[in-house]
């Protein structure tokens, strides 16, 4: 695969939340502008593109996933020609733009939907999914909205119901429209056309739906959305003929790709949209819900190889915008062990990685009361679930007032902890988590195992450690991990034995890996990185 290798495959992308990264005027809400004071940062970290959650117009009913405007930046995060300086100089630093793409659903304040409601003899009457009520006035059928209710909203004007997958406020289109799948793939074309080198599709599987609306057989759950099973509502056959058309637009930019989030998803869902000629990647999320054991990594790792197609290319994710952070969920106290272990398994696996601001500094959730709450999820359906904002604060970079994010007052607030978990600090300790980070990405471009060899598990029986090779023809590399706080060993098969291993990595510098013949030891929570030495 050498020559035919995209960069997208073997580069590790960065994502942004871009309203939490680094404000540049003082408003509180981080900004272009911000991102590219900070590409040097990013540069030194040794990422290879970042990834931007949505920058569009938006009245924010979903901060961002609710778009205005398919081809302009939201004056709050800056304007297009701010944006193209953006793309300028991220390219002088190596780094390519990836943008989040929103087009299950626009804004019902987008353009196109309010004169798709205007009447029945709008040109835009068909862009959007109406129906009319049943003959009782009811609802059209039973679909439901994921964040709480029925999927319906009447508009008098039309005398008809609109459905939204999400908030009411997000409009879902019709994508058996041909004129709206038209001007979608214009929007594809005026990204790639300033600059832009990929796409994170938001839901794509949702933008079909059923076309004769029918109902969804009932399944036990919690909440209404939860009580059906969604075999009409998603992932519709047609789908694939307009995801093979924007897997052609992109290609068109011989780096471009695409990378889809698959709603209610499962690897065997994420493995078909990402069979050769659909989409170039998927997200499989599952990494986010295992609890720290290497049972639960390995079973993830060896269902998600076993179920893609050959030639698809895998990804895996620590942490994003919508769930607890991996620094929360695995940390103990501020101590960064399992998150330096939890790097290392994260940044060499087979596949490209994703990591999420602040991750390499171990950022963890910070606790908003009830009355403070940004994120509608939360406002809604508190204590229950308390939103997203937890893991949506402002980027730490040093000790000063609101951590070095804004001058002004941030729009969530700064977790307690900035005052030592932050960029400055962890750049002046050499054993730092941050270091971490950026000696596996150094790593990865360094040794072409980690980035094309095949994965094959070593241990089989997880119940302390996870160990695997990485192999192409050129390199063997040995990685292993100890997920207990006590020491173990790995026991060594013969052929693995008999090798002579050099070490290119330990998140304890201090160990003692080879303490027994025939054996590798770990101190507590310690991952390493091997490399056979022909």
């Amino acid at each position: 695969m050498g020559s035919e290798r995209k960069w997208w495959q073997d580069g590790v992308i960065y994502q942004i939340y871009p309203r939490s990264f680094c404000d540049s005027n003082a408003d509180g809400i981080g900004d272009l502008q911000g991102i590219r004071q900070k590409l040097d940062y990013l540069q030194d970290l040794g990422v290879d593109a970042i990834w931007l959650s949505p920058i569009y117009p938006s009245p924010d009913a979903d901060f961002g996933y609710d778009v205005s405007n398919y081809v302009d930046i939201d004056p709050k995060y800056g304007t297009l020609d701010d944006f193209k300086a953006l793309v300028k100089d991220a390219k002088a630093h190596n780094i390519r733009i990836v943008l989040d793409l929103v087009l299950n659903h626009t804004s019902d304040q987008h353009p196109w939907f309010i004169e798709s409601k205007s009447g029945k003899d709008n040109p835009k009457k068909d862009w959007y999914m109406w129906l009319p009520p049943k003959k009782d006035g009811s609802v059209p059928n039973g679909w439901q909205s994921i964040f709480g209710g029925k999927g319906w909203e009447y508009i008098p004007e039309r005398d008809e119901y609109y459905f939204h997958m999400f908030y009411k406020q997000q409009p879902d289109l019709n994508w058996r429209n041909p004129d709206v799948e038209a001007a979608i793939y214009d929007v594809f074309r005026f990204w790639l056309d300033l600059g832009v080198d990929g796409f994170r599709l938001d839901v794509f599987n949702c933008y079909y739906k059923d076309a004769k609306h029918r109902d969804n057989p009932a399944k036990l759950g919690i909440r209404g959305f939860d009580r059906q099973d969604h075999i009409y509502d998603t992932d519709q056959p047609e789908l694939l003929g307009v995801l093979q058309n924007i897997r052609k637009i992109v290609d068109e930019n011989p780096d471009g790709f695409t990378v889809g989030e698959t709603f209610l998803s499962t690897p065997q869902k994420a493995a078909l949209y990402c069979q050769p000629g659909n989409l170039h990647m998927t997200f499989n999320f599952d990494f986010l819900w295992c609890k720290w054991n290497p049972r639960a990594f390995a079973n993830v790792i060896q269902s998600w190889e076993a179920t893609l197609a050959h030639g698809a290319w895998p990804t895996y994710v620590l942490n994003n915008h919508d769930v607890i952070r991996a620094g929360t969920r695995y940390g103990k106290g501020e101590d960064d062990d399992i998150l330096k272990s939890a790097a290392v398994l994260l940044l060499t696996m087979r596949g490209t990685p994703f990591l999420y601001y602040g991750e390499e500094i171990g950022m963890r959730d910070i606790s908003v009361q009830r009355k403070d709450i940004q994120d509608p999820i939360g406002r809604k359906y508190w204590p229950f679930h308390k939103g997203r904002d937890g893991c949506r604060s402002p980027m730490q970079w040093d000790n000063s007032m609101h951590a070095g994010f804004s001058t002004g007052t941030p729009w969530l607030p700064v977790h307690p902890n900035a005052a030592g978990r932050n960029v400055k600090a962890q750049l002046q300790e050499p054993e730092s988590l941050w270091y971490v980070y950026q000696k596996l990405l150094k790593l990865r471009k360094e040794n072409q195992a980690l980035r094309t060899g095949m994965f094959m598990p070593v241990t089989f029986d997880q119940k302390s450690l996870l160990a695997y090779l990485r192999q192409d023809d050129e390199q063997t590399i040995l990685v292993i991990i100890n997920f207990r706080k006590r020491k173990t060993r790995l026991a060594l098969g013969t052929n693995l034995q008999r090798a002579d291993w050099k070490v290119l990595f330990t998140t304890n510098e201090y160990g003692d890996l080879f303490k027994d013949k025939g054996y590798i030891g770990l101190t507590g929570y310690e991952a390493c990185v091997l490399l056979k030495n022909n």
